[in-house]
């Protein structure tokens, strides 16, 4: 397993093209670790480019 930083779309569409092959992995084996590590860099990538934070309640 080599899990390589996600720093444009090219890796993010990479990252989901691997995560499609290990998302229903059995928990405890190598794949598993992968789908986490690879849903990880997914949502940090995606959350510093859309400007997204933790969910809160709305502000009026």
């Amino acid at each position: 397993m080599t899990i390589e930083p996600i720093r444009n779309d090219e890796d993010l569409q990479r990252a989901f093209r691997r995560l499609e092959k290990v998302f229903q992995a059995e928990e405890g084996t190598a794949q598993a670790g992968e789908r986490d590590v690879l849903v990880t860099l997914i949502e940090d990538y995606e959350n510093e480019r859309n400007g997204f934070g933790p969910a809160g309640p709305k502000r009026p």
